[in-house]
């Protein structure tokens, strides 16, 4: 058992994404093991994507742009309330209806993560927490697209992965 240490406690998985423990975020994280974690795209009525830029204070990945949101999915809670929770945190965004886009194996693009992805279609503006956004703001998927060819190094590999969800996903 782990020390109750108000540590972010997560489950560990296998390479089939079958819980096989728990450890804190620092020791996952640390080892390299696999997890889980949510991506959410946040769409407009105009079709356009909320971009974040993660704050310099994340110990992971700061500074770079990234999904709407996205957070690990905590011991024992399952995909969609992740994702409902990351989306009130860190965009102050509730009630939302959530369209599951993909499913993205654990990989080091991920950080060991398997990553489950939603989209959602929203009318009210975000309203970002600057403990964890630096900036953000509306994209067109033509501007967005052109960006990421032209500087993909100031995007997380995951966003990449999740766009390429997300392009396929609209056709739909």
């Amino acid at each position: 058992m782990l020390p109750d240490t108000g540590a972010e406690v997560l489950d560990v998985v296998d390479a089939a994404n079958r819980v096989i423990g728990r450890a804190t975020r620092a020791e996952i994280h640390a080892r390299g093991l696999r997890h889980r974690a949510v991506h959410m795209l946040v769409v407009n009525p105009a079709g356009d994507i909320y971009v974040q830029r993660r704050a310099l204070s994340k110990d992971s990945q700061p500074g770079m742009w990234d999904t709407s949101a996205a957070g690990h999915v905590d011991h024992g809670e399952d995909w969609e309330a992740a994702a409902r929770r990351e989306l009130d945190e860190e965009l102050g965004l509730a009630d939302v209806d959530l369209e599951p886009l993909a499913e993205l194996p654990a990989s080091p693009d991920t950080g060991q993560e398997f990553v489950r992805v939603y989209r959602c279609r929203v009318s009210a503006e975000p309203r970002p927490d600057p403990q964890e956004i630096m900036d953000a703001g509306w994209w067109s998927p033509v501007a967005l697209a052109a960006w990421m060819a032209r500087r993909p190094s100031d995007l997380t590999a995951a966003f990449h992965a999740v766009m390429r969800c997300h392009r396929a996903g609209s056709a739909a």
